[in-house]
This record gives structure tokens, C-alpha cells and sequence, in this order.
């Protein structure tokens, strides 16, 4: 898409779409928690114990891998990874904030 200034605006660095990215984090944690069929957006990943500390360290690696960013533990807190929204908002482009 062109400015009106006729100028090109640089390119948007790609990154997967919301839903692609939603899926990928439920697909993961899923394939971790074999008992588990499905998962709220909305569930407490920590508190349910959906998310383990060692299993946050393969999922952060898994991420980063996914999303083709790094994500910098000095950046980012416990609360990011509470829920897949929390997540998708934090992590995934193109989701809106609430």
C-alpha cells in the first residue's frame, strides 16, 4: 500500500497470523499434557499447572522458534504466560488488546 506522499512504507517484518499462533501455543501445550482434551483461552496456565517451570523454559524456546523473535527473560514476567490470551497478546501479531 502506498502513502499519499507517494512514498512505499517499509516493510512490516512478518510474523504468523493470530489464529495460526493461538493454535500453535494450544497445539503445544496440549501435545505437553497428554490428559488435557482442550484449553480456555482464559485458563490460568500457572495456577493449573499447565505450564510447569521447566516446561515454561522448552515452551519460551518453542515460542521464540514459532514466532522467529527472541524473547528476552529481562523483558517479560510470569504474568505474560497466565493464559493463551495473555500470550497471544504479548507474543503473536495482529491480536487486539481487550
Amino acid at each position: 500500500m502506498r502513502e499519499l506522499t507517494g512514498r512505499t512504507p517499509p516493510p512490516r517484518e512478518p510474523g504468523p497470523p493470530a489464529a495460526a499462533g493461538v493454535a500453535f501455543v494450544v497445539g503445544y501445550l496440549l501435545s505437553k499434557n497428554p490428559g488435557l482434551t482442550s484449553i480456555d483461552p482464559d485458563l490460568d496456565l500457572i495456577e493449573s499447572r499447565v505450564l510447569d517451570s521447566l516446561g515454561f523454559v522448552n515452551f519460551l524456546y518453542a515460542l521464540e522458534e514459532h514466532t522467529g523473535r527472541e524473547i528476552s527473560l529481562d523483558r517479560v514476567s510470569p504474568e505474560d504466560f497466565r493464559t493463551v490470551n495473555r500470550i497471544a497478546r504479548r507474543f503473536l501479531d495482529d491480536v487486539p488488546d481487550d
